[in-house]
């Protein structure tokens, strides 16, 4: 009888070893979780606003292999607003690229990089920025009227060129010498253009408080065409000189 209980004991000790032994194998064989980044230090610097250490700590967190993708993704756009208030357009522009290829949903950031690339005078991308931000959320305050603006001030740019290095008048029907050297020189074209411009808008506003002072500047004008077309060829004359001193004349005006 005792030798039974002392045998039946060793079986129950080696099948209970087995059964550990296998699980201790099993326990082994599974793959293992690596636990994640830990973003707690880029918070904490974001929340204390301090620009260095979210360069640095939230650096990290962009880098780290085990960072979540969310927690890369808010990593990304701290540190790009870093970069924005340090001025440091390239690498602001960078990271929110890299927070748009991880989440193309964020119409905020497609409306801040296109702020971004408006700043550093790149206006298509700008465009198509705030147009993306507009699609995902048409809504968006700031995004449409960076559009709009935009817009307007493409659709100026394109009058301007249009114009550019062209006088007031039609160089077609340029009759007399200092129309023809006019619209042969690029600078006194715009330069004439300038002043026949900023000439209409004084006229226009002095006209509006006391019209006989308006008549009085525009004549004031049609004497300087008439000396101008007077004395151009003479050996002394300087014309560009002449027409820059009316424009400064004018704009002088305009500013009092």
């Amino acid at each position: 009888m005792l030798r039974w209980r002392v045998g039946l004991k060793a079986a129950f000790a080696a099948t209970l070893w087995a059964t550990l032994m296998h699980g201790a194998v099993a326990t082994g064989a599974e793959p293992t979780t690596d636990p994640q980044a830990d973003p707690a230090p880029c918070v904490a610097a974001v929340t204390a606003n301090d620009d260095d250490k979210i360069i640095a700590v939230c650096g990290a967190l962009i880098d780290g292999e085990k960072t979540a993708k969310a927690d890369r993704v808010k990593a990304l756009i701290a540190r790009a607003r870093v970069y924005e208030r340090k001025d440091m357009i390239d690498r602001a522009i960078d990271d929110y690229g890299t927070v748009l290829r991880l989440d193309p949903t964020q119409a905020d950031i497609y409306n801040a990089r296109g702020e971004l690339w408006r700043k550093k005078g790149d206006r298509p991308r700008a465009l198509r920025d705030f147009g993306a931000a507009i699609k995902l959320n048409p809504d968006h305050p700031a995004a449409r009227s960076n559009y709009k603006s935009l817009a307007q001030e493409l659709e100026r740019l394109g009058a301007l060129l249009a114009v550019n290095n062209k006088p007031s008048f039609n160089c077609a029907g340029a009759r007399r010498a200092v129309e023809r050297a006019i619209c042969a020189n690029p600078e006194l074209a715009n330069l004439d253009r300038e002043i026949n411009a900023v000439n209409t808008r004084v006229v226009s506003d002095a006209t509006r408080d006391n019209p006989r002072t308006g008549r009085a500047m525009q004549r004031e004008q049609d004497d300087f065409l008439a000396r101008r077309n007077a004395a151009f060829g003479q050996s002394d004359y300087d014309l560009q000189k002449v027409m820059r001193a009316r424009l400064d004349h004018l704009l002088a005006i305009g500013r009092n």
